[in-house]
């Protein structure tokens, strides 16, 4: 009891420092500057400018409805999460409303609140929690469009709104920028869920099989899988080493396979996700 109790408090201490930076991102750098990145945040910008209502205050309202959507879809847990972060990042949002930036430079405030913005999303999504608004829908579309990752879906869904900002705004530097701001939260946004799980997978065809795999073993404590394979020219069987590594296990890898047979054959490719032991795990939560 007294573990799942430190875990929810970490789990919460987590999203709060998310919201902080994904405040941050809005309020001082994107907000100020008239760049509406997309989603309920965008939306909420652009409202604001017109409107003067402040921005945390629209973010709140218009998720609304779309909190309503997530409960019914998602469940109670969902509510618990997503309501704390929703409503402690609009709270923030208007409380850092009076910090100023020390840079008129609209570029640099769209690269760094883009940075700052897929940082903080990134956190509350690792967690179970959303932020609200398009995020509720993007989870929607996750569980229909497994195979697409939840960054991309950002950037499809929020083209639309940055498109508007430049009209809203009378200027279209204001939605270009806002685009490159995109750009770059849907990047930041991908690396916090997926880097760490970035990985290579090799196939080594070596005369000298059983030593390579035992080294990979050994020294960089990875699984190994043998596969019987068979020269189409020679007609000789041969065994092929089948393993996966974090990337930063690679260069070790292929010094290993060198030291021990330099005409080995090695394809390595790119493994985006990789579910078992020391990855992810089959049963957790789609994010």
């Amino acid at each position: 009891m007294k573990n799942k109790a430190l875990a929810e408090l970490k789990r919460y201490a987590i999203m709060t420092l998310g919201c902080f930076i994904y405040a941050i991102s809005i309020a001082i750098f994107l907000d100020p500057k008239g760049l509406a990145p997309g989603g309920v945040t965008g939306i909420s910008i652009m409202v604001s400018y017109a409107t003067n209502i402040p921005t945390g205050t629209l973010v709140l309202l218009i998720n609304i409805p779309l909190l309503a959507i997530g409960v019914w879809k998602f469940g109670r847990q969902f509510l618990c999460y997503t309501v704390f972060s929703t409503v402690l990042s609009s709270l923030m949002i208007n409380g850092l409303a009076g910090v100023v930036v020390p840079t008129d430079d609209q570029l640099l405030c769209g690269v760094v609140g883009g940075a700052l913005m897929g940082l903080g999303m990134g956190m509350v999504f690792t967690q179970g929690g959303t932020t609200g608004g398009s995020d509720i829908i993007v989870k929607l579309l996750r569980i229909r469009f497994r195979y697409l990752k939840t960054g991309i879906i950002f950037a499809i869904t929020d083209t639309v709104i940055v498109a508007c900002s430049a009209l809203v705004f009378k200027n279209i530097e204001n939605g270009l920028y806002a685009g490159i701001s995109l750009a770059i939260q849907t990047i930041v946004f991908d690396l916090v869920l997926y880097g760490p799980d970035e990985a290579k997978s090799l196939l080594i065809i070596s005369d000298r099989a059983k030593m390579v795999a035992r080294r990979l073993m050994d020294e960089l404590e990875v699984g190994v899988t043998y596969l019987n394979g068979m020269g189409a020219y020679s007609n000789s069987e041969k065994l092929v080493i089948l393993c996966a590594m974090r990337k930063q296990l690679f260069p070790k890898a292929r010094t290993i396979v060198k030291e021990e047979d330099p005409s080995a054959f090695m394809i390595v490719s790119n493994a985006n996700e990789i579910f078992g032991e020391g990855f992810k795990d089959h049963f957790g939560e789609e994010i």
